[in-house]
């Protein structure tokens, strides 16, 4: 059975990180579906055989190629302006890449030292954080990001802004209560004996052991942030018109549902398929790095 030091062992070396990936279906299936994203987001200007936003009108509405009518030049068809499903579907995947990573990243960065420096330190700054944090949970974080987007206007960095201002409280709660926990173990408090300060102590012996449940609120984030960028790109309120997007691509494909039902289910299934391939990434993660639940099997 493994506890917090040494699980953050395994952690430290690329062999121990590589047999943990490795050790658990789930993980695995995530891992995959997540590198897939990232490398279709990445490689999307050399993978795009078009321009996303090229139109050719006499081309609207084919369907995939193999179907009756369609296209070998146009593998999954084309929309309702002519313009090649699979080119916007990868332009698509970059911008779910760039939401979910950089909305992860800036949540952390506020989340994380709220949840270390409240959880250690206690008192009555850890009151007026958890204050702050119920009062912004009491406010749905969809319909917070909409509000915001409604002020800021559309754009992806605004989406980011949106989704950062509305769920930052994620990883203070979740950091804070493990913090709690780790204050109260023998090498913080051995720690205070020589004489660590309170900052030396939260960054060398809390923030390394938090490590663990950061991955996998990161996991269950960047699904979160992929969801709220579709909703607000499929209500208009997303990315910008010009910018291809999964959430305006289904918006796009339901209004010529019965020509073409493939422009809405393409980027649909994809859709579900990465944020279940998130969220299962994360359940792998929590039953492998957890130490409670690996005690309690």
């Amino acid at each position: 059975m493994l506890d917090l030091e040494q699980v953050n062992r395994r952690l430290t070396t690329a062999r121990g990180v590589f047999s943990l990936l490795t050790s658990s279906k789930k993980i695995l299936f995530g891992i995959i579906i997540l590198l897939v994203l990232i490398a279709i987001g990445l490689l999307a200007p050399w993978l795009s055989p078009f321009d996303p936003n090229e139109q050719t009108l006499g081309k609207a509405y084919l369907p995939p190629f193999g179907f009756n009518g369609g296209d070998s030049k146009y593998l999954l068809g084309t929309d309702s302006l002519g313009r090649d499903i699979l080119s916007r579907f990868i332009h698509g995947a970059s911008v779910a890449v760039y939401v979910s990573v950089v909305a992860t990243i800036l949540t952390a960065a506020i989340g994380v030292p709220l949840g270390v420096t409240s959880g250690y330190l206690r008192g009555k700054f850890d009151e007026a954080v958890m204050r702050a944090v119920d009062i912004w949970m009491s406010f749905p974080p969809v319909l917070l990001a909409i509000t915001l987007i409604s002020i800021l206007g559309t754009g992806l960095n605004n989406v980011i802004i949106a989704i950062v201002i509305a769920d930052w409280t994620r990883f203070t709660r979740v950091i804070r209560s493990e913090v709690l926990n780790i204050r109260e173990r023998d090498f913080v408090l051995a720690a205070k004996s020589i004489g660590f300060s309170p900052l030396q102590i939260m960054r060398h012996e809390v923030l390394p052991n938090v490590v663990p449940l950061l991955s996998i609120i990161a996991t269950l984030e960047m699904s979160v942030a992929i969801t709220v960028e579709v909703l607000l790109s499929y209500a208009g309120l997303g990315v910008k018109a010009d910018t291809p997007s999964w959430g305006s691509m289904i918006a796009d494909g339901l209004s010529y549902f019965r020509l073409n039902p493939w422009g809405m289910f393409i980027p649909l299934v994809a859709t579900i398929v990465v944020i279940l391939g998130l969220n299962i990434l994360g359940d792998g993660l929590r039953e492998k790095l957890d130490p409670r639940l690996t005690l309690t099997r």
